[in-house]
């Protein structure tokens, strides 16, 4: 409840870098993700009672995502995020009143997105400082309360109020936080790249890691039972329809199939994505893929996406977005466009994702029907504490599947200390395993399980 949420100062903000290597290059929009680098930030409280705690959080830094101008580098794109990161320290050091872990990033969010665009740096850049650093203190406060995750949300002791929602009230935000429960499992949802090989055969000898992990799409449905997917669109009509034929090819015989498409913002408008729908659909080939669709993500750019509606041509296609999520009242804009969807993200922020959550609770109430959806994506984020902190707020959401594809494109023990390995491994013995000395995330039977990640507080912080 409100009043028995914690209340602190920020007294430390630290951070750190660590390398993510990648075995397999991933290809998203406009760009070929070969080598990463994730942000590590360490935020100690001081809480009202004299106790102190400290908290850890990490996320990747994602090159062309948060900012996708092609006259930037990816060095660039990382260096905007760490900006954005220092622009949150200082608003969170300066703050020297005591807040509720919501009330203090309340009381910067807009400020530091107005701050950061003196700069030239977006919204979605903005918000990666704040989104970052929030976690670190949800993390602290996690320590502090001796609670999990799931538990601090349903009991809402960040202190959730309409401050930055004001369509919502307060009791819609109690009401619906209370009901959320985490989820024992979620289904992995494989992304495809769009150079992603999917049989043997596309896989020529010079281009194999031959690590003994699988490097094709009929290898990863081999090794993990999958049987979801999220298809990587590029705005090529012919590239794209023959793509999704052969991947096709290969899904149609995977029972319970569920299957997602990502624009990536590669479509110029809700006409140009309308005629590709329709010219997939009319092919028999992809009839199945088609049915299996749950959702198109992002499919317009954001500099027009929330001021055009999608039209009536996509029918009754769920359309969500992604990178239009950039503040927060996207949702209420969408919306008002003709979108059903919102992605969540750890990177755009925990309190965001939870706010549209009780928006999904409340306008489905009011419509009758399960009209309006979350859905979780990644950016391909590695095993450790930025994966364990994902998984706990897609759970607590309650989405279903996520999409999942660090632990395939990624070295899962790249700038992890060996020690550091084997101790999350014994920690979560359901979440990670060992495999030709990599820490990798387990995927039995196409799903993940996250009992020993979701039931302690260690989930969170460790």
């Amino acid at each position: 409840m409100i009043d028995t949420a914690p209340r602190f100062c920020v007294t430390e903000i630290t951070f750190d870098e660590r390398p993510v290597g990648l075995r397999i290059p991933f290809r998203y929009g406009a760009v070929t993700l070969r080598q990463a680098v994730q942000a590590v930030a360490r935020v100690t409280l001081t809480f009202a009672d004299g106790r102190m705690a400290t908290g850890t959080a990490a996320e990747l830094m994602a090159p062309k995502w948060f900012d996708k101008s092609p006259e930037l580098t990816n060095d660039q794109n990382v260096e905007q995020l760490r900006r954005a990161l220092a622009l949150t320290r200082q608003r969170y050091l300066r703050h020297g009143a005591e807040m509720t872990a919501f009330g203090l990033h309340a009381a910067h969010d807009a400020a530091q997105r107005a701050e950061a665009a003196t700069e030239g740096l977006n919204a979605l850049v903005a918000g990666f400082g704040m989104a970052l650093l929030d976690k670190a203190v949800i993390a602290a406060l996690c320590t502090h309360c001796a609670l999990p995750f799931a538990t601090l949300v349903r009991d809402n002791l960040f202190g959730l109020t309409p401050a930055t929602a004001p369509d919502l009230s307060q009791d819609q935000i109690t009401a619906t936080l209370a009901k959320l429960r985490p989820a024992p499992t979620l289904r992995a949802r494989h992304t495809i790249g769009q150079i992603d090989p999917l049989t043997e055969a596309d896989l020529p000898a010079e281009r194999r890691v031959n690590d003994g992990l699988p490097e094709t799409l009929q290898a990863a449905i081999a090794t993990w039972g999958l049987s979801a997917f999220k298809l990587k669109l590029s705005g090529d009509g012919d590239f794209d329809h023959n793509r999704l034929v052969a991947i096709a090819a290969i899904l149609d015989g995977i029972p319970d199939l569920t299957v997602t498409l990502d624009g990536n913002e590669q479509f110029p408008d809700g006409a140009t994505f309308a005629a590709f729908w329709h010219r997939i659909t009319a092919d028999p080939r992809l009839a199945r893929l088609v049915a299996a669709a749950g959702f198109v993500e992002q499919p317009i750019a954001r500099a027009t996406a929330l001021s055009t509606p999608l039209g009536p041509e996509l029918g009754d296609l769920a359309v969500e977005i992604d990178e239009s999520d950039d503040s927060p009242d996207a949702f209420l804009k969408a919306r008002d466009m003709g979108y059903r969807g919102i992605s969540s993200k750890s990177c755009k922020g925990v309190y965001r994702a939870l706010l549209n959550r009780v928006r999904v609770a409340v306008w489905n109430d009011t419509a009758g029907d399960a009209r309006y959806f979350m859905s979780a994506e990644d950016l391909s984020t590695p095993p450790g504490l930025a994966l364990q902190q994902d998984l706990s707020l897609a759970a607590t959401l309650g989405v279903g599947h996520i999409e999942r594809n660090g632990h395939f494109y990624g070295d899962g023990t790249t700038g992890l200390d060996p020690q550091e390995t084997q101790d999350r491994i014994a920690a979560f013995p359901n979440l990670y395993c060992l495999d030709r000395g990599r820490m990798m995330l387990r995927i039995a039977k196409g799903t993940i399980d996250l009992t020993d990640l979701t039931a302690a507080a260690e989930g969170y912080i460790r």
